[in-house]
């Protein structure tokens, strides 16, 4: 059985694209072949924004996860990329 893409990134700070409007940023906590859990994460919805998602993460990396919630589980088939936080 190979390594599951995403195990190098438990425990740290992710950013991770749902698509053509969501962002989640937070720490990776849990994952399975249909779920992907991050802790103290920020939901973010770029409709109410005034930039673009790559300019929100970024400012993230500056300012620090704005947490908006303590865990937020998602469906793994609409996750489109992940990322360290520290790579941006």
């Amino acid at each position: 059985m190979t390594e599951d893409f995403l195990e190098p990134f438990r425990g740290q700070i992710v950013v991770c694209d749902l698509g053509e409007y969501y962002l989640v940023i937070g720490t990776l906590t849990a994952f399975s072949a249909d779920h992907v859990e991050l802790a103290e994460a920020d939901l973010h919805d770029q409709r109410e924004a005034n930039s673009t998602k790559e300019v929100y993460a970024l400012e993230t990396q500056k300012l620090g996860v704005r947490a908006n919630r303590k865990r937020v589980v998602m469906p793994r088939r609409h996750l489109v990329a992940v990322s360290l936080l520290s790579d941006l």
